[in-house]
């Protein structure tokens, strides 16, 4: 006599657990997680990294630009513009001359 396939697919489950098809779902599902977070996970982290970078660079620039504005419009008040114009040009050379004795030598 030949068992019906719903007696086997019974008979199977019997064997491996009543709870077999969601212990199988989790094991998958766990496995597809353990992927998805190695293979994705650093590369959300660096281009979260490189956008808040980008956007925080952009912002330190405008920040430095105003600041700078600003100064001079303070300065302008109390010296002559001329004398203002002399100081922040002094103050912008004397950086740039730093940076350009930091820069690394050429090859």
């Amino acid at each position: 006599m030949d068992r019906a396939p719903d007696d086997h697919a019974r008979g199977v489950a019997d064997r491996l657990g009543g709870d077999w098809p969601a212990k199988a779902a989790e094991t998958i599902e766990s496995v597809v997680d353990g992927v998805r977070r190695k293979t994705t996970g650093p590369a959300i982290v660096a281009s979260r990294v490189l956008v808040y970078g980008i956007v925080a660079a952009v912002l330190g620039v405008i920040a430095l630009v105003l600041v700078l504005i600003t100064s001079v419009r303070l300065l302008d008040t109390v010296l002559p513009t001329w004398a203002v114009h002399l100081l922040v040009g002094g103050v912008l050379t004397l950086a740039g001359a730093f940076c350009w004795t930091r820069r690394s030598p050429r090859t």
